[in-house]
């Protein structure tokens, strides 16, 4: 019972805890280069980057299943490699976590890097900083507020996401069975207590998370 109750608690936290680490690197470089850049096409690949969250979940898993399935040119190139499909995997949960929680990371750090005082970033080039000094010790420093804020957001979407990650990675408990997925699936068994335990659960570690991004922020701004 017990292992029963923890195993997708564990799953929800490994999984959005890859997914987080994977959004904070991607989100960053693409708020980034998205804050400072001008050209052709911007806006509709600003709108690409955040169109996951607005989409359905549904809609979501079924272009991960055309990308990354084994039909698709991205999942026959990984099947090829390593001999297996990465539909209904660990990693397919990690990859659906990722899709839906990038725009709230990528929102975040291009308002902080919009936000960054660009006369002190050409004090520091002015003081002989080359780019990689100026972006390390000026702007991240910047727009590190914005960024914690979109970390912690992006961690408590990944956590409860539902939809892409049953259509992408299943529910296979103890293998792609998350929280959310597995309240579905104790709810569709009638299994109540086991449901309240477990949303109970990710309801503390949201809330939990939430609060603690509304402090740091109080903190930082202050």
């Amino acid at each position: 019972m017990n292992q029963h109750f923890f195993t997708p608690i564990r799953l929800s936290i490994e999984v959005a805890a890859m997914s987080g680490l994977i959004v904070i690197l991607l989100g960053t470089i693409a708020g980034r280069l998205m804050a400072r850049s001008e050209f052709r096409g911007k806006v509709f690949i600003d709108t690409l980057f955040l169109s996951p969250m607005v989409l359905p979940p549904t809609v979501v898993g079924f272009f991960l299943i055309v990308t990354f399935g084994r039909n698709g040119f991205i999942g026959w190139a990984i099947e090829s490699v390593f001999q297996q499909s990465i539909m209904f995997t660990w990693w397919a949960a990690v990859i659906a976590s990722s899709v839906v929680a990038f725009p709230l990371m990528y929102q975040s750090a291009k308002a902080g890097f919009l936000q960054a005082n660009a006369a002190i970033e050409d004090g520091a080039r002015d003081l002989g900083a080359n780019e990689l000094q100026v972006f390390l010790y000026v702007t991240l420093p910047l727009a590190f507020p914005s960024l914690l804020s979109g970390a912690l957001l992006s961690f408590v979407r990944a956590l409860g996401e539902f939809g892409a990650t049953l259509m992408f990675a299943g529910n296979i408990p103890g293998k792609t069975q998350t929280m959310p997925t597995a309240i579905y699936m104790a709810i569709d068994a009638g299994n109540m207590h086991l449901a309240w335990a477990w949303v109970l659960t990710i309801v503390g570690l949201s809330v939990g998370f939430l609060s603690l991004t509304q402090v740091l922020n109080r903190k930082l701004s202050r």
